[in-house]
């Protein structure tokens, strides 16, 4: 790395810069204020929800037009059906309920499990009341249960409901205002199903029978009984709805939003904010397999059909955004259509996936219940290959240490010490490349006007020494993947929300909360964000900062100044990162402090941390009458 020539080394410092300069800027005064302002409109759209008008959900596969009935094409090439359930905007009093009272509005039958409280109302069938019992909405202990699905009339509608279509407008359809029997008085548990009934009254009797495991997987089995002269072909169909458009959290590092593998279209994501330019959406015809949800950070519901079974699927816009309503989304399917002779009864079956993204739980599923692809429904990345087995060897070090943040500290150690060996080499070309530093100067000065002379000069060193000047940045590149994906993992891992470390450090998954500002709480007031830097993002820039000076200054003021100047726009950057990711990062720099130290010694490489450290704050030692000693030290 070293031996390059000054003028490339310039522009390429220059390039470091500009780009950390746009990070900043971009962070402090686009990220930042965007993020509140949305957080702001949100609060705003919440606190105006007696004003709104809800939009009522439009028929599977098709965008939703106010006061129309919608048309969509089922598997096969059948003819356009009418809607089965028109839109039905509810009025302002119904739309300024709250989740609370909307809940009391309808018969239910609870939902108990070790994961899930709640439970589905008997109107329209839905699933519109989950609380992951699990998971609290802040660190604290007292704080609410997280509240994944809410009623269509709460302040954010969030649901999953199944039910049929037929061609014939004449059938009588259980829909969004049909109330459901319970066929037997009791609650929803891992061991005691439930099964609602439906009389239509013209000959067909519907039921539904849900059961539920200890965790986020409800199993349904949609039944209808004919008993007509004539046979009635019906059209299975799932939905997934939801309101507005959620904080997003993941920033370009985790997608948050509507997401899918459809059939041999394999992995679908779509933000928010696509899915409402791209007209509306994407549809995918008669496709096998797979499964269609949308997801957060860390939660996640989804719609599972039957694996054998062809499907018509949609990820996409239910509504737009109006001047008097939110957004809306909708994630769905619709099935071949299923033919029921006279005196018989037939059924499909499905699944419906509602809870937190944790790998294991969602790994077995995809395995033990056959669900294609399941697991990509946490984002890995790119480097999913190394993501998936380092996300298993944390989750293993937080099993055997009992603390996620000693598992961060573990698991940084083992990857270095696995490649210790590519680093040791790296490290020792670059030893071998500042033992000749003062002969390359010598030849650069000698050859100071004929470059391509110069260049023939440096090559003839390099060989004569035995040196490849690329040997220490080839090591380097290797490991940049698999770091990025340690930190991917640390950012996607579940495990890390709400889990303390030591000390001040209560969530690993939320900021540092202190400040240097205010002397870390000692003085009693509040600083602004872009000014929270906590302990340890200082640390962190400390630790980058004495790493930069193993090295010896460079020959350029423009490359050492930024060289000084990178480890405070990180620590700026990185404040408002995770504290887990900070401490990794933090920790990182340590040890690649002590292994760069211990490899330049052992080659007999002089280390001018203390003379490099003396020569930057010697202006400051002079203020107090102390740069001339410091300078002796250093000469020294």
């Amino acid at each position: 790395m070293q031996g390059r020539d000054p003028e490339s080394s310039t522009n390429l410092m220059l390039a470091v810069a500009l780009s950390m300069a746009v990070l900043f800027a971009w962070q402090v005064f686009y990220a930042g204020p965007k993020l509140k302002e949305e957080q702001a409109r949100l609060e705003r759209e919440k606190a105006a929800q007696s004003q709104t008008v809800q939009p009522g959900a439009a028929a599977p596969g098709q965008p939703a037009t106010p006061g129309a009935p919608a048309q969509t094409t089922v598997p096969g090439g059948d003819a356009p059906r009418p809607s089965a359930l028109p839109t039905v905007p509810l009025t302002p009093e119904q739309a300024a309920r709250g989740r609370d009272e909307a809940l009391k509005s309808s018969p239910r039958v609870a939902i108990d499990t070790p994961s899930l409280k709640g439970s589905i109302s008997l109107k329209g069938g839905r699933f519109d009341d989950l609380l992951l019992t699990r998971y609290r909405v802040k660190a604290n202990p007292a704080s609410p249960n997280v509240a994944l699905f809410s009623p269509a009339d709460a302040p954010n509608p969030y649901f999953a409901e199944q039910g049929w279509s037929a061609q014939d407008s004449g059938v009588k359809l259980p829909d969004r205002d049909t109330v459901w029997t319970l066929e037997k008085q009791g609650t929803l548990t891992p061991k005691t199903p439930v099964t609602l009934v439906h009389d239509n009254g013209q000959g067909l009797v519907f039921r539904r029978t849900i059961s539920v495991d200890d965790d986020y997987m409800f199993k349904l089995m949609d039944e209808v009984e004919n008993k007509t002269q004539a046979d009635v072909t019906l059209f299975p169909y799932a939905r997934l709805y939801r309101y507005g458009t959620p904080p997003i959290e993941g920033f370009y590092i985790q997608h948050e939003g509507m997401i899918g593998v459809v059939g041999d279209a394999g992995l679908k994501e779509i933000t928010y904010h696509d899915v409402q330019k791209e007209n509306g959406g994407q549809r995918f015809e008669g496709k096998t397999g797979g499964w269609l949800g949308i997801t957060d950070k860390y939660w996640a519901a989804a719609l599972i059909p039957d694996q054998t079974a062809t499907y018509t699927g949609a990820l996409r816009l239910a509504s737009p955004k109006s001047a008097t309503s939110r957004e809306a989304f909708q994630a769905d399917y619709l099935r071949a259509g299923l033919v029921i002779p006279p005196m018989a009864r037939k059924g499909v079956e499905s699944r419906i996936f509602a809870g937190a993204k944790q790998v294991d739980k969602i790994e077995n599923y995809e395995t033990t219940q056959g669900i294609k692809q399941f697991d990509l429904l946490i984002d890995w990345g790119w480097f999913y290959f190394i993501t998936k087995p380092l996300y298993h060897l944390i989750n293993w070090l937080y099993k055997l240490l009992g603390n996620f943040g000693l598992a961060i500290l573990a698991v940084t150690v083992l990857v270095k010490v696995a490649f210790f060996p590519l680093a040791n080499k790296s490290y020792e070309s670059m030893a071998k490349m500042k033992k000749l530093q003062p002969e390359m100067e010598l030849l650069k000065e000698r050859f100071k006007e004929d470059k391509a002379a110069q260049q023939q000069e440096l090559m003839k060193l390099y060989q004569k020494e035995k040196i490849n000047p690329l040997a220490g940045c080839l090591p380097i590149l290797v490991q940049i993947p698999v770091f990025f994906a340690l930190y991917k993992v640390l950012f996607v891992s579940i495990d890390m929300r709400h889990a303390p470390f030591f000390g001040w450090i209560k969530d690993l998954s939320a900021p540092d909360p202190t400040s240097l500002f205010n002397l870390f709480g000692l003085l009693p007031f509040a600083v602004p964000e872009f000014l929270a830097i906590g302990a340890w993002p200082l640390l962190m820039g400390v630790t980058m900062w004495l790493q930069m000076q193993l090295n010896p200054p460079q020959p350029d003021p423009t490359q050492q100044m930024i060289f000084n100047w990178m480890p405070v726009m990180f620590t700026f950057l990185l404040a408002s990162f995770p504290a887990g990711l900070v401490i990794y990062w933090a920790w990182n720099n340590m040890l690649s402090m002590a292994q760069q130290s211990y490899i330049l010694k052992k080659q007999g490489v002089k280390i001018p941390l203390k003379e490099n450290v003396t020569r930057i704050f010697s202006p400051v030692l002079s203020l107090f009458g102390l740069g001339k000693s410091a300078d002796k030290g250093a000469k020294s």
